[in-house]
This record gives C-alpha cells, sequence and structure tokens, in this order.
C-alpha cells in the first residue's frame, strides 16, 4: 500500500461511473427515509421518543449502507424499511390499546418540582445533570425554584413548568450559574439559605453549618425571592 495514494483515498478500485450509482443510491435512501416518516404519521422530529429514535436510528444505519456500498442490493433494503414501517405502525397500535405496554415503551410523565423544591423520590429517576437541568430552567426564564408551582418532566425529555403568581414566590434555589451561585458548607452570614440538593429554604446562623432536615444534604446556596419577569 502506497501511502497518501490519491486514487486509493479518493476512488479505490471503483470506475469513475460508481460515484453517480452512489448519488443515485443516496436518493433512494432519502426518499425512502421520508416516506417512512410520511407513512408513519410523523409531523416532525423535534423530540423523539426512545422507541422512535431506535426506528430512526435504524433507517439510517440501513440508509447508509446502501448508500456507500457497492455490494448492498436495493430490494433487501425495501424489505428492512417495509418491515420497520409495519412494525413501527404495530407497536403504536399496541400502545394506544394496552395502557401498560405504553407505559413501558414511552415511559411516564415525572412530577420533579413541587412548591418550589424538588420532589425527592422523583430525584433517582432523572437521568440529566444539574446544570443541564438548570440551563432549561434559565431558558424558560426561571431564576429559582421558588417561582414553580410544579415542574413535569415529559416522556419526551421536556420540561413542562407551572409558575407560582407574584404574591405566592417562595424563596428558593437558585438556577443561575455557578460563578452567581455559590455553595457553602458553612454560612458566610446570617440569613436564608437553600439545600442545593432538594431546595429547601432554612435560615442558618454566620459560620453554621447545617444538615437539611429533608434529604440530609450539608451543601447550601443564598436562597433567592425575586419575582419572575414575564
Amino acid at each position: 500500500m502506497t501511502p497518501f495514494d490519491l486514487q486509493r483515498m479518493l476512488l479505490d478500485d471503483f470506475p469513475l461511473l460508481f460515484i453517480g450509482e452512489v448519488a443515485l443510491r443516496a436518493l433512494f435512501a432519502f426518499v425512502a427515509v421520508f416516506l417512512f416518516l410520511k407513512i408513519s404519521g410523523r409531523r416532525g422530529i423535534r423530540q423523539l421518543s426512545l422507541f422512535e429514535l431506535v426506528v430512526i436510528l435504524t433507517l439510517g444505519s440501513a440508509a447508509g449502507d446502501v448508500s456507500f456500498y457497492d455490494d448492498v442490493p436495493l430490494l433487501p433494503i425495501i424489505t428492512v424499511f417495509i418491515t420497520l414501517l409495519f412494525l413501527y405502525r404495530l407497536t403504536l397500535w399496541i400502545m394506544a390499546h394496552n395502557k401498560r405496554f405504553s407505559c413501558w415503551m414511552e415511559g411516564k410523565p415525572v412530577t420533579i418540582i413541587k412548591d418550589g423544591l424538588y420532589e425527592l423520590h422523583s430525584l433517582e429517576q432523572m437521568n440529566i445533570s444539574s446544570d443541564e437541568f438548570f440551563m432549561e430552567l434559565r431558558q424558560q426564564g426561571v431564576e429559582h425554584l421558588g417561582q414553580i408551582r410544579m415542574g413535569i418532566l415529559e416522556t419526551d425529555g421536556d420540561v413542562s413548568l407551572f409558575f407560582n403568581d407574584a404574591e405566592s414566590v417562595v424563596p428558593g434555589l437558585s438556577v443561575l450559574p455557578p460563578e452567581h451561585r455559590p455553595i457553602y458548607l458553612r454560612a458566610p452570614a446570617s440569613g436564608l439559605y437553600a439545600c442545593t440538593r432538594c431546595g429547601y429554604p432554612q435560615i442558618i446562623e454566620e459560620h453554621q453549618d447545617s444538615t437539611c432536615p429533608r434529604c440530609k444534604n450539608s451543601e447550601w446556596s443564598v436562597a433567592l425571592r425575586t419575582q419572575r419577569l414575564h
């Protein structure tokens, strides 16, 4: 093998006309994936469920193989697409008629914030880092948890928020970036602090360390009281 051989790197032993076949195969794959999504009834792919993501990845693998490999015939790939479409529609039909199966496939919405506090039983179910979750909240105009009456993690990964009105806002844990949300083991000054794990607010005296009575966490951040700007 000759290093940096342009012929090998660009086309190898294939004839130049094979480039045209690759273009035709790519067009076939594009049309097949488009028709699959169209026939399956999806109106968009902004958020995919776990099941739909598996289907799309399988489609992508089949489309990629038929696009680039000369020894992959088209008819077996068409069979793959038809089989996936059948399985997709069958699974959706079963999910529509069987709630238990639907919950197993899609999961359930999880309440993660209630009355300005994290729901402790939901913390273990969250497959998202606190930084990512705080970013989601900031993008929806949240400054601290006390502004939120209820927060629900949907099955597609989106977070639905229901806000307190101005009179009902309570002190809460800041969701600002770390440089604006210092964390303390001992309070630098007397005041109201929020548990960094569950959001529980508590008055702590200067230089005092404290353990959260709700989740046994020992790290605290200054609780915020600001109202949400619409």
